[in-house]
C-alpha cells in the first residue's frame, strides 16, 4: 500500500531513510496521510482531510494546531528527548558564559585597537573587570524534570554543583532517571531563593506564561544566573529587565533574542541554537519518523501530545483502530457492533487521556466497509481505520 508523507521543512535524511521505498514522500504531496514539520507555523495552514497524522521532529508542538486535530482524531506526534543532549550541553555553555562573563569580555576584546604590546596591557588592565565563579560548589535549580532536566541535573552533579530540582508533572519514568543527588524544592519559590542559578524547562501553557515573574526575581539570591532555553514566554521581559538593572540578577542566558533586553551587557542571547546539532535533528527526525510509520501500519501510539500511549502486537491480519472520545459505553458498542455483524474479538486494547482515548481492536476476519461505517456512526468516534496486513 502506497502511504503520503508530506514534509513542511527540511526533515533529516536519516529520518526520511526510516521510511520504506513504498512511502510516497515529498514537500508538495497532495492528499497525504502525515505531515513531517520541525518549525513551520501550521495554524493557519489548510490541513488535508486525508491527514490522520502529524509529527513534530522537536519536543515542542506550539506550531501545530493540536485541539483542532483532536477534534478530527488526527494524532500529533513529537521527539521527546531526542534533542535532550543538545540543549543540555548549550544550558552548560550558557552557565559558563553567565558566571565567567564570557560575552561582555569578548566585547571587551573585540574593542580593543594598537599594536601587540599595547593590546598587552589594555588587556591586563581590564581583565579585572571580568573576574566570574566558578560552577564547582554553586547550587542549579532545575524546573522542569523531564528528559532535558534530569539530563542537566546529572552533568551538573558530575562539574561538583549542587542541584534542586521542581517538577509537579514529573512522569514515573523522568523520576527514575534522576539521580539520587537532587534535592526537591517544595515550589518553584522555594527554588529560587535557593540557586545560584536557575535552568527552565517547561512548555510554554497558560499556568507558565510569565513562570518568572517580578515577584520571583524579588525572590532570588542576589547575582542569581537565570537559563532559558525553553520557551520565551515563560519568562517576563521586563521584569528580567528590572533584575539585571538592579543587581538582583547577574545574567540572563537565553536562546530568544529581545530587543527590550538586547543591548543590556548582562543579557546573552543566542539564536535558537538549543537543538541545533546535526545529531540532535537526526535523532528527532529518525524518532519521529518511526512513530508515524508505526501508526499508520499498525494503529500503535508513541510520544503523543494529545491522545494516549497504545500499543498491541499483531496476532491477526485484521486490525481496527478507532480514535474516540473518552466516554462511557464506548467498547460496549464497538464490541455490540462487531458481534452484531458476526465478527469476533481476537484481542482488544483500549486507552484514555483526558478528553480522549483510543482503541486497537483486532478481529479473525475481513471487516466489511458497512461495518466501519456502523462503528464510523457512533457518537463520539472521531476517526475509524481499519487496517489489515
Amino acid at each position: 500500500m502506497t502511504r503520503k508523507i508530506q514534509t513542511l521543512n527540511a526533515i533529516s535524511k536519516k529520518g526520511l531513510s526510516r521510511l520504506p521505498d513504498s512511502y510516497l514522500v515529498g514537500n508538495d504531496i497532495a492528499d497525504p496521510d502525515a505531515i513531517l514539520v520541525r518549525s513551520q507555523v501550521m495554524h493557519e495552514l489548510p490541513i488535508a482531510t486525508s491527514v490522520l497524522a502529524i509529527g513534530r521532529a522537536g519536543a515542542g508542538t506550539n506550531n501545530i494546531p493540536t485541539k483542532a486535530m483532536s477534534e478530527r482524531g488526527v494524532v500529533v506526534f513529537n521527539a521527546p528527548g531526542a534533542n535532550a543532549n543538545a540543549v543540555k550541553e548549550l544550558v552548560i555553555a550558557g552557565m559558563l558564559m553567565g558566571t565567567r562573563n564570557i560575552a561582555p569580555a569578548l566585547t571587551f576584546v573585540n574593542g580593543l585597537f594598537g599594536d601587540d604590546e599595547s593590546l598587552h596591557k589594555q588587556v591586563e588592565a581590564g581583565k579585572k573587570h571580568y573576574v566570574g565563579h566558578e560552577l564547582r560548589g554553586s547550587t542549579l535549580g532545575i524546573i522542569g524534570l523531564g528528559a532535558i532536566g534530569s539530563m542537566l541535573a546529572e552533568s551538573a552533579i558530575q562539574l561538583g554543583m549542587n542541584v534542586v530540582g521542581f517538577d509537579p508533572e514529573i512522569t514515573v519514568d523522568a523520576a527514575w532517571r534522576l539521580p539520587s543527588q537532587v534535592k526537591k524544592a517544595v515550589s518553584i519559590d522555594d527554588l529560587v531563593k535557593r540557586c545560584d542559578f536557575i535552568s527552565l524547562h517547561v512548555p510554554l501553557l497558560p499556568a507558565t506564561k510569565d513562570l518568572i515573574n517580578n515577584d520571583r526575581v524579588k525572590l532570588m539570591k542576589k547575582g542569581c544566573i537565570l537559563l532559558n532555553f525553553a520557551r520565551d514566554g515563560i519568562v517576563n521581559e521586563k521584569a528580567i529587565l528590572d533584575g539585571l538593572n538592579d543587581g538582583k540578577l547577574h545574567a540572563y542566558v537565553c536562546d530568544f533574542p529581545s530587543n527590550l533586553l538586547r543591548h543590556h551587557p548582562r543579557f546573552v542571547a543566542l539564536p535558537h541554537l538549543g537543538a541545533s546539532t546535526e545529531e540532535a535533528e537526526e535523532n528527532c527526525a529518525i524518532m519521529v519518523a518511526d512513530q508515524v510509520r508505526d501508526y499508520l501500519e499498525n494503529g500503535n501510539i508513541l510520544n503523543s501530545v494529545n491522545f494516549p500511549n497504545i500499543s498491541m502486537p499483531r496476532e491477526s491480519g485484521f486490525r481496527l483502530a478507532i480514535a474516540n472520545a473518552n466516554v462511557p459505553n464506548m467498547l460496549g458498542q464497538i464490541s455490540t457492533t462487531l458481534a452484531g455483524a458476526g465478527l469476533n474479538i481476537h484481542n482488544m486494547v483500549n486507552k484514555s487521556r483526558g478528553d480522549l482515548a483510543f482503541t486497537l481492536v483486532d478481529v479473525e476476519c475481513a471487516v466489511p466497509q458497512a461495518v466501519i461505517d456502523q462503528l464510523t456512526a457512533i457518537g463520539g468516534v472521531l476517526r475509524v481505520r481499519y487496517l489489515p496486513s
